[in-house]
């Protein structure tokens, strides 16, 4: 059974950084193309950033372009979201999603459809950033 699990939420200061980690099992990641998306409690999903399963391409929503980072390990089956100069606005339950796609596609999902169509989620991981 493919699962996602992520991990590496916590509290952060305004301007610091942290690195969050979606760890797959089941399956491998050169199957699916995956994003990551965040929600505050009362509000409405929002897509953060995509990388295909090709890992060459990658989409990010315009209120984290230049701070955060998505990237893939092949080796550990793992993607990531290096997050820098984090802001209060950033707070938010993190989860990480995967859509199937054919073997190491260069297709990339988009932060702009709020998830939409993606067919396997976390848990999520909360990212809280105040001083």
């Amino acid at each position: 059974q493919f699962q996602l699990v992520e991990s590496g939420g916590g509290l952060v200061q305004p301007g610091g950084s942290l690195r969050l980690s979606c760890a797959a099992s089941g399956n491998s990641l050169d199957y699916y193309a995956i994003g990551w998306f965040r929600q505050v409690p009362g509000q409405e999903r929002e897509g953060v950033a995509c990388i295909s399963a090709s890992g060459a391409n990658t989409d990010y929503a315009d209120s984290v372009k230049d701070r955060f980072a998505i990237s893939k390990d092949n080796a550990e089956n793992t993607v990531f979201l290096q997050m820098n100069s984090l802001r209060p606005e950033d707070t938010a339950v993190y989860y990480c999603a995967a859509e199937t796609s054919p073997p190491r596609s260069g297709y990339v999902c988009s932060p702009s459809a709020g998830g939409d169509g993606m067919d396997y989620w976390g848990k999520g991981t909360t990212v809280t950033v105040s001083s």
